[in-house]
């Protein structure tokens, strides 16, 4: 018996289950061998405050005083480092950067650069191919692994459990109490909270809790060698102005993908080749590469619901069940906020101050809009 079980050990359970271990037993419930195996041990995250839908960007911001100066012991080695954002255009797709730049001004300082400022931010641009782009000062890097194992940390230190190689396979509630069967064993609390990642619409069927609609969506990315004699340290990310393609500098290397959202069921996902191709075509034609090798291969799921916003609140349908899915590929940058937002919503208590002075109710991320939308 549990005051708290947490079904999923990626980074919003673990979050969510460190923050509900200040306030009571909780049990951690993974259904891989180790917590973080699938999104979030396959994602290149930066923190990115002025990206994103309005959520995301509310807990975006919420969540910057964390990254910055985490808890003291909470990680050894910096949470983020700096990392510029520049999202280039071609004359074709000046449009879309207008009302990026647009969107992104209303929310903090951007500069527009015309295409030999561009190139000197990126130097393996290719001469001709970005008319303009959007320079953004503000973005970071992002740990992810110390962040996870920043969250574990803290987990364990207040007595929490993780059970690994325990998926559920049947949920019921009676006298208030939820019981969760899984090949480990049967455990009991009163609330359960649904960070299962993509299966959390499977979840949800178990518990009898309405459905959210979420989509996995595979994204594929790579790793290649960095030019010779080239510094690439601190050169920006940079992202297509449509989203066919990005090109981040990472440990050394250069992390490439093709952007890419395609619809699949739950699963441990891999890369396609026609992916592959596709995003070593876009990269050889707008940065001066010939990819000739490929280091390191992966695909990982980005959950979606309808309208791109997470899901996060109490079921109408299932007492003492609480959604924490759909973040949408936002899962790591927003995963302190996050984190306190749905521990909240799970003992009763208000929105953290902080988080409300953002913008952001209850109502913005309840699973309740979903139905009556």
């Amino acid at each position: 018996m549990h005051d708290f079980i947490v079904i999923g050990a990626g980074m919003a359970g673990a979050s969510v289950a460190a923050e509900l271990s200040r306030m009571g037993t909780v049990r951690m419930l993974e259904m891989e061998a180790q917590p973080g195996y699938h999104s979030t041990g396959r994602s290149a995250a930066l923190y990115e405050p002025n990206y994103g839908p309005p959520a995301i960007r509310a807990l975006t911001r919420a969540s910057g005083p964390f990254f910055r100066d985490p808890p003291a012991g909470f990680a050894d080695v910096p949470l983020v480092t700096p990392r510029n954002m520049m999202v280039i255009a071609r004359s074709d797709q000046l449009d879309a950067l207008e009302a990026q730049i647009t969107e992104a001004a209303a929310h903090g300082p951007v500069e527009r650069l015309n295409a030999a400022e561009a190139r000197a931010e990126m130097p393996l641009l290719r001469e001709g191919y970005a008319a303009a782009a959007m320079l953004d000062r503000v973005g970071a890097d992002i740990d992810v692994d110390a962040l996870l194992q920043g969250f574990l940390r803290a987990f364990r230190a207040r007595g929490g459990t993780v059970e690994t190689k325990a998926p559920v396979t049947a949920m019921t509630r009676q006298d208030g109490v939820w019981t969760v069967e899984t090949p480990k064993g049967r455990f009991r609390a009163p609330v359960v909270i649904n960070a299962a990642g993509a299966w959390a619409d499977h979840i949800g069927a178990l518990a009898g809790a309405e459905r959210i609609g979420l989509q996995p969506k595979r994204r594929t990315a790579l790793t290649i060698a960095a030019p010779e004699g080239m510094e690439i340290d601190a050169w920006p990310m940079v992202v297509d102005a449509v989203e066919d393609f990005y090109l981040k500098p990472d440990a050394g290397r250069l992390l490439i993908s093709p952007a890419n959202a395609d619809p699949v069921e739950p699963q441990d996902v891999q890369p396609e080749e026609l992916d592959i191709a596709i995003c070593i075509d876009h990269i050889e034609r707008a940065f001066d590469l010939s990819v000739r090798r490929i280091e390191s291969r992966w695909a990982g799921l980005r959950s979606f619901v309808a309208d791109g916003t997470p899901v996060v609140g109490l079921s109408g349908k299932a007492d003492g069940f609480l959604w924490l899915a759909g973040q949408g590929g936002y899962g790591i940058q927003t995963a302190p906020a996050l984190s306190r937002f749905a521990a909240a919503l799970a003992t009763g208590a208000p929105t953290p101050e902080d988080i409300a002075a953002q913008g952001l109710s209850p109502d913005d991320l309840s699973p309740l809009r979903l139905a009556h939308a």
